[in-house]
């Protein structure tokens, strides 16, 4: 079992920026990493994974860069690190061949979806929070 490692979560932060950006409008790799503070590098070896699985594509050209490939409130939070991730909480990675063990993961890897079934637009509700908390600060 693993938890989310930074290329989840560069990930994820990588798509809250594209969603953040007009919809219509590439977003350059060097522009999104600097928004999101990833290392460029590495941010190319993700976004290669994202649009494999269909969740953003590239525009070449001078204007050229990654979008979001379907609208945020259709792409799910869980299919973004899965996609990076490989699975959370998966029974595959359990070396045991107990089956009282599988089912055990198998549970908890259901539990792990559902936690993280929401669709990206989720990340909104947060933001809010965050202004909220802003405003009372100043």
């Amino acid at each position: 079992m693993s938890g989310i490692s930074s290329k989840g979560m560069y990930g994820l932060a990588a798509m809250y920026q594209l969603m953040q950006s007009n919809k219509d409008v590439a977003i350059q790799i060097k522009e999104i990493a600097n928004r999101a503070n990833i290392p460029k590098n590495y941010l190319e070896q993700i976004l290669v994974i994202l649009k494999r699985e269909g969740l953003v594509k590239s525009v070449r050209g001078a204007n050229g860069g990654y979008m979001l490939e379907k609208p945020p409130e259709q792409i799910i939070i869980y299919d973004i690190i899965d996609a990076l991730e490989g699975g959370l909480c998966n029974q595959a990675s359990a070396v045991n061949s107990n089956d009282i063990l599988n089912l055990f993961w198998k549970e908890k890897q259901e539990k792990v979806r559902e936690v993280f079934n929401v669709p990206l637009t989720e990340l909104k509700k947060f933001e809010q929070q965050y202004n909220k908390q802003m405003m009372y600060v100043i």
